[in-house]
């Protein structure tokens, strides 16, 4: 039986309507770790370490997608909650364009840019060509990435959930073959090439296919279309979508600054343990942004219907159940953490020993982290842009960029993995007070 963004929802229709998003998310990251993997096993631990210095350089420049598909997604929603579905796919349409427009510019300016940039991020020598070898032929695919970013929030919006989950793995299964196969056998100077050509189809395929789809007849509430400029609707999508947006820049911005210190601290061997760390985070990370992708036009459509029980509702059950899964996620890195670091790095016993006990540390943020990004996006979906840019903007770079500047000065290197774990405690008390303080306004 189809799930409508207008039903009921019991913690059972919840989880069935937010799973597709989960495993979307999941996959995503997923295949991003498998490309890891392949690198760092058979380029070599520097070019391993240069796919993680340059990563946030790339995921910034991408994440304009995901602010107009999360605040698009807000929008969109909530004027179907209201009734206007023709105005719902003008917005749609509207949104899809201007992303995919600033994609193409992005573009441009990182392949002209990379080299100055990374060299910026204390990349020398051969890790600075490995830098710019793999940014530039990843870039070459940003349009069709910053599309991928944009349709994995809409397809939820269109009820389709399903399908963006097909489109995702689709995607993921390019890379994986495709890494497979040129990272095997190219020979060792191209083999990092082959990763980042791997990556760079992917993405092509993850934003091309739900391009071709919206734009042609299909089974969903959206479709492409003509569109007229809107200036105010663009304006409110950028701030509803600018807790993402400032998410993903912040965490980029943070990820550069975690790999200078460490860069500091512990050399290559630092840079290479913290982007084994960042791979296992990123799937964590992404269970608790695919519900809150899952969830957030569920509580935009009940917000623009009025229907404050139902949003009140959701809230609660929403909760619950990001507490269970903190819980699970956190026991489960525990115990993991001697065979993840095996799987990345088990040719380096050194290496290997300095990634796990900097991941057990590590870990313990996972106990945090999935409240502060649900309240993002629950926010989010209310179309308050400013409160959760507010958590965004102080959980993923005010407080980790303090902890990390100050934590390695009383307990050096381990002071750089209990950075993340502070300030994702923090950002929970965050979040609860501004949850506490907008139930009046909002009625959940």
């Amino acid at each position: 039986m189809k799930i409508q963004l207008s039903d009921h929802f019991s913690y059972d229709r919840l989880l069935r309507f937010t799973l597709p998003s989960i495993a979307m998310m999941i996959f995503t990251s997923i295949y991003g770790v498998v490309d890891g993997f392949f690198v760092s096993n058979l380029a070599g631990k520097t070019p391993f370490a240069a796919v993680n210095l340059i990563m946030p350089v790339l995921m910034i420049l991408s994440t304009v997608g995901f602010m107009f598909g999360t605040g698009g997604t807000a929008i969109v929603s909530m004027t179907f909650g209201a009734g206007h579905k023709e105005q719902a796919n003008r917005y749609f349409s509207l949104f899809t364009y201007i992303a995919l427009a600033l994609g193409v510019v992005f573009d441009i300016l990182g392949i002209l840019l990379i080299r100055p940039i990374a060299s910026l991020l204390g990349a020398k020598g051969e890790l600075l060509e490995n830098c710019c070898v793999y940014a530039r032929i990843i870039l070459m695919a940003l349009p069709f990435n910053v599309l991928q970013l944009l349709f994995q929030s809409f397809f939820v919006a269109a009820e389709k959930p399903q399908l963006g989950l097909a489109v995702t793995v689709s995607s993921g299964v390019t890379n994986m073959v495709l890494d497979a196969v040129l990272v095997t056998l190219l020979p060792q100077p191209y083999k990092l090439a082959g990763a980042a050509v791997a990556t760079a189809m992917s993405q092509v395929v993850g934003g091309a296919i739900p391009l071709f789809y919206f734009a042609r007849k299909n089974s969903s509430i959206l479709r492409l279309g003509r569109t007229t400029y809107d200036g105010s609707a663009v304006l409110k999508a950028c701030l509803n979508g600018s807790s993402e947006f400032m998410s993903n820049i912040s965490m980029s911005m943070v990820s550069m600054l975690y790999n200078l210190q460490l860069l500091h601290y512990a050399g290559e061997d630092g840079v290479a343990a913290y982007g084994v760390m960042m791979y296992v985070s990123m799937i964590f990370a992404a269970a608790f942004i695919g519900y809150s992708i899952g969830t957030a036009p569920v509580v935009g459509y009940h917000y623009g219907a009025g229907d404050h029980g139902e949003l009140k509702s959701l809230l609660r059950k929403s909760l619950v159940l990001v507490g269970v899964f903190s819980v699970c996620m956190t026991a489960a890195a525990e115990l993991s953490a001697v065979w993840l670091a095996k799987i990345f790095v088990g040719y380096d016993q050194g290496l290997m020993e300095l990634t796990v006990s900097g991941f057990r540390i590590f870990a313990l943020s996972f106990l945090f982290m999935g409240t502060a990004i649900f309240g993002s996006g629950f926010f989010t979906a209310l179309n308050d842009g400013l409160t959760s840019a507010l958590i965004s903007f102080l959980r993923t770079l005010v407080f980790q960029a303090a902890a990390v500047l100050l934590l390695p000065l009383l307990w050096g290197i381990h002071g750089v993995w209990a950075s993340i774990v502070v300030a994702e405690a923090m950002a929970v008390l965050l979040t609860i007070s501004f949850l506490i303080l907008k139930k009046g306004r909002y009625h959940y």
